[in-house]
């Protein structure tokens, strides 16, 4: 906003008028600061405070937003008003090293809205009323975080929060993470960054919320092999689809799965009519899937490797239809089994209990609600779905809770079930410890 004014309601102080030119009336700098000041005094009033200074309300909003970007530097006597400013940092040039002011010792959390570059700080005392509100840079966040006194920082659990996480723990405050989906309900309004950083202090200072736990480096790179590894075979995926959708064009069939790709190498081989272009394109792709293929043979080798090396791991691999890449996955990404009470609060954090829509009294129960972790509920879907081939073909001990089930429901709905039981079964492997043992017939 223009900071000169072409209606002026009152006649100019004598100091004003010093700095006008002709025409125009330049406002100095420690006068917008005094008067922008004046304007956050508790019951000011913006209208009378530009009316008392001879300016625009405009102008006094505008002074007071360069206030709080520290563009303007507030008079020393600000600090003794009965208001707490929205950045205690405005008494430095936005250039100067970042500082924590005597009012940061009373934040008791603080809300960390993070991002790649420019991040937003919202901090609150014990009473939750805002005593902080501050935007950094990457390169001053730490600076910033080593300077204030020991605090709660709370910040969503997405992309780098366990990195900050673990580097703001090294300096003595206590870290909490919230899922992104319980802090949306605390934004009010407006969707920015201070409004989200004022929404996670408001969700984190709540006595019921729930937490994440910030991951080691170690678990993170375990973590990291799985995710490699699903993209790796979604990679491979594509490609298998699209040399059997160009081969198709041409009349060669073959049918789906990996273990039918040496076929279509025959194929090519042995079709003479094949045009040396589409030839040589195919081949391109065939040797892809060979490297893709080779890559995620490798990672598995080392998932089991790491599966009969790892206790855990070793003692959930007894449990039918939880192998080596099941049991490292479970070791991996699911929280401290001791999170939760029990069983079903484990399955119902992987999304494998039915969703309620209950009112009135009246229980509702739907489908899963596939929430939480889809990597390891599609692990564990894919191990019941094993077991419950196994048994329409096989046969199951007589008497058994899926010998009984099997002749009643369909067996994509029994290998939901069972993947249920697979998640509760695993949690009390991981709590009580020892191995699985398979219950007396007539009573699983």
């Amino acid at each position: 906003m223009d900071d000169h004014s072409d209606d002026i309601r009152r006649p100019l102080s004598p100091r004003i008028e010093v700095y006008a030119g002709v025409g125009r009336k330049r406002w100095p700098d420690d006068l917008k600061a005094q008067i922008a000041a004046e304007s956050l005094e508790p019951g000011a009033i913006v209208t009378d405070v530009a009316r008392r200074h001879g300016c625009r309300p405009q102008q006094v909003h505008d002074w007071r937003r360069r206030a709080r970007l520290g563009q303007l530097v507030l008079p020393a006597s600000a600090d003794t008003l009965s208001f707490v400013p929205l950045v205690p940092e405005t008494t430095l040039p936005a250039a100067a090293e970042p500082s924590v002011s005597p009012v940061a010792a009373v934040v008791s959390i603080v809300g960390l809205d993070l991002a790649k570059n420019v991040f937003q700080v919202h901090g609150a005392g014990q009473d939750g009323r805002m005593v902080l509100r501050k935007e950094l840079n990457r390169s001053r966040l730490l600076e910033f975080f080593a300077k204030l006194p020991r605090c709660v920082v709370a910040m969503e659990a997405c992309a780098s929060a366990h990195y900050w996480g673990r580097e703001i723990g090294k300096l003595g405050h206590e870290v909490r993470l919230i899922h992104p989906s319980y802090v949306k309900p605390f934004v009010k309004r407006q969707k920015n960054d201070a409004a989200d950083a004022e929404a996670i202090a408001e969700a984190a200072s709540r006595p019921t919320m729930r937490f994440v736990g910030v991951k080691s480096a170690e678990k993170q790179a375990s973590s990291m092999a799985f995710k490699v590894r699903d993209l790796l075979v979604r990679q491979r995926t594509q490609a298998i689809n699209a040399l059997r959708g160009h081969l198709a064009e041409y009349g060669l069939i073959v049918a789906q799965g990996v273990r039918h790709i040496p076929r279509l190498d025959e194929l090519l081989a042995a079709y003479p009519d094949l045009p040396d272009l589409a030839r040589g394109l195919c081949q391109n792709l065939l040797r892809h899937v060979e490297a893709l293929s080779q890559q995620i043979a490798e990672l598995e080798k080392g998932l089991r490797m790491r599966a009969r090396q790892d206790e855990v791991a070793s003692r959930l691999m007894t449990i039918p239809g939880i192998g080596a890449i099941c049991a490292t996955a479970i070791e991996a990404l699911a929280p401290s089994a001791k999170t939760f009470s029990k069983g079903r609060d484990f399955a119902a954090w992987i999304g494998l209990t039915p969703k309620q829509n209950s009112s009135g009294g009246k229980d509702r129960l739907g489908k899963i609600s596939r929430m939480g972790r889809r990597d390891l509920r599609r692990l564990l879907v894919l191990g019941a779905t094993a077991v419950v081939r196994w048994a329409r073909r096989y046969g199951s001990p007589a008497g058994s809770w899926l010998a009984r089930i099997l002749s009643k429901k369909p067996p994509k709905l029994i290998a939901v079930a069972l993947a249920n039981k697979l998640a509760r079964t695993a949690w009390a492997l991981m709590v009580r410890g020892g191995a699985y043992q398979a219950p007396a017939s007539g009573t699983a």
